[in-house]
C-alpha cells in the first residue's frame, strides 16, 4: 500500500467553504464569502466577449500582458508618485494568493521564520509550513485591530526572514497608517528581513484616509513585494487575476518559482483589464466612494440591532460585535444560529486566527451586495 503523509495535516476545508454550503443548504442569505453579487462593469464584459472573440485566446507572456502592467505601474503613480518599470518589476499572475504562494516559495527556507499579523488571510501561514519555516503569528490588538510594535521588537530575531502585511485589513477592515510603516522600517533597517504587502484592497480605503503602499516608502522599495487584485478592484473575483511588484532582484527570485507553479495568467482577462482601465480610469477613483456608500448603507440597516461595531475603515467587509445578544456562544456557534434559525451567513472571526482571544464575539460580513441584499441583511440583524 502506498503511504504518505500530509504536508498540511492540520488542515480541513475552509470556513469559507463551509459558510457558503450551508447557506446553499439552507438558502440562506449570503454575506460570508468575499465577492460582489452585482454584475461586473457592462464595458469590462463587452471587452472579454470581444478580447476572445479577436483571437486572444493563447497563451501572453509569462510576466503578464504588458499594457495591463503598465497599467498597474500607472495606478502607482498617480497614486504614490512612484515610477514601477512595468516590465522589471511587475508580473500579472492568475489571482493574488498565487502569488503569495509563489513569492514564500522563492524566499523562505526551513530554517526561517515568518511573522504574520493575526486575525489573517488563511493562505499565509499553510504557504509557509510547506517549506518548513516556522510561522509566527502575533496577535493584533483589538477592537481596532492595531499592531502591538514591542510584541513585533520581541518577536524579530536572527532567523525572521520575513514579515506579512495586510493593508487595508481582511479581516477586520484596519488600514496602516504611516507611522505603522516607519515603525516597521526602524524595527528591520539593519536586518535581512522581506515584507510582503498584501494589498488586495487597495482602493477600497474609506472616510477620507489614505492608503499606504509598501513600495511607497524609499527605506522599505528593494525589500517589498507588493500583491494586489484586479478582481477585488473591478468585481471580477472569478477571473483570478491579480499582480506581484517588486524592485528587479526580487522580482527575478519570484520569477524563477512563478514560471513553473502557474507560467501566466489568463489571456482575455488581461486584454479586457488592460482595455478597461485605459478607458475608464474614473472607476478606481470612485472605488472608494462607491463602498463607502455600501458600507454605511449595511450600517444603517442595522442600527437599532443590538450588535455593536467600529465601521470599517477599508475592504468590504465589516465586523459585528454579538456580545450584547447571545455571549454564551462563541462566534462559530453564533454564526451557526444566523444561518439555521434567521437565514443569514457570515464568517466565525477566530477562523482568521492560530489562537483565538478566548472572549472574542465577532463575525465577519461582506458588504459588497447589492443594495436590495443589503437591506434584506438589516432587515434580518435587527431582528435577532
Amino acid at each position: 500500500m502506498l503511504q504518505f503523509s500530509s504536508k498540511l495535516p492540520a488542515q480541513g476545508v475552509t470556513i469559507f467553504s463551509i459558510m457558503t454550503e450551508l447557506a446553499q443548504r439552507l438558502n440562506a442569505l449570503n454575506l460570508s464569502q468575499g465577492f460582489p453579487d452585482f454584475p461586473a462593469p457592462a464595458p469590462l464584459l463587452d471587452a472579454l466577449c470581444q478580447a476572445t472573440l479577436s483571437g486572444h485566446n493563447q497563451y501572453p507572456a509569462g510576466d503578464g500582458l504588458l499594457a495591463l502592467r503598465e497599467q498597474v505601474a500607472l495606478q502607482f503613480h498617480r497614486r504614490d508618485q512612484i515610477h514601477l518599470d512595468p516590465v522589471t518589476e511587475i508580473t500579472i499572475t492568475p489571482g493574488a494568493t498565487i502569488g503569495i504562494y509563489c513569492l514564500i516559495q522563492a524566499l523562505i527556507r526551513a530554517e526561517d521564520e515568518v511573522i504574520i499579523f493575526d486575525p489573517s488571510y488563511d493562505s499565509y501561514a499553510p504557504s509557509v509550513q510547506m517549506v518548513g519555516a516556522k510561522a509566527v503569528h502575533l496577535n493584533l490588538l483589538a477592537p481596532d485591530f492595531q499592531v502591538d510594535w514591542s510584541q513585533v521588537k520581541d518577536a524579530i530575531n536572527d532567523n525572521t526572514r520575513m514579515i506579512i502585511v495586510n493593508t487595508p485589513h481582511n479581516p477586520s477592515g484596519a488600514i496602516w497608517s504611516r507611522q505603522d510603516w516607519l515603525n516597521l522600517i526602524e524595527l528591520i533597517r539593519d536586518r535581512n528581513i522581506v515584507v510582503l504587502s498584501d494589498e488586495v484592497y487597495e482602493h477600497l480605503v474609506f472616510d477620507g484616509q489614505q492608503h499606504y503602499s509598501a513600495l511607497s516608502f524609499p527605506e522599505l522599495r528593494e525589500r517589498s513585494f507588493v500583491v494586489g487584485s484586479f478582481g477585488k478592484t473591478f468585481h471580477v473575483t472569478g477571473w483570478k487575476t491579480g499582480y506581484c511588484a517588486a524592485a528587479p532582484q526580487l522580482m527575478q527570485l519570484f520569477r524563477q518559482v512563478y514560471q513553473f507553479a502557474n507560467f501566466c495568467g489568463t489571456t482575455p482577462c488581461q486584454v479586457a483589464l488592460a482595455q478597461y482601465m485605459q478607458q475608464y480610469p474614473q472607476h478606481i477613483a470612485e472605488l472608494a466612494d462607491f463602498y463607502q456608500a455600501k458600507r454605511d448603507q449595511f450600517i444603517a440597516g442595522i442600527a437599532q440591532s443590538r450588535f455593536h461595531w467600529l465601521p470599517s475603515a477599508g475592504t468590504y467587509f465589516q465586523n459585528l460585535d454579538y456580545s450584547a445578544i447571545r455571549p454564551d456562544l462563541n462566534d462559530l456557534e453564533m454564526c451557526q444560529v444566523l444561518a439555521e434559525q434567521h437565514g443569514i451567513v457570515a464568517i466565525p472571526f477566530s477562523a482568521f486566527y492560530k489562537n483565538a482571544p478566548t472572549d472574542l464575539r465577532l463575525i465577519r460580513f461582506c458588504f459588497a451586495k447589492q443594495d436590495q441584499t443589503l437591506q434584506r441583511a438589516g432587515e434580518i440583524l435587527s431582528r435577532c
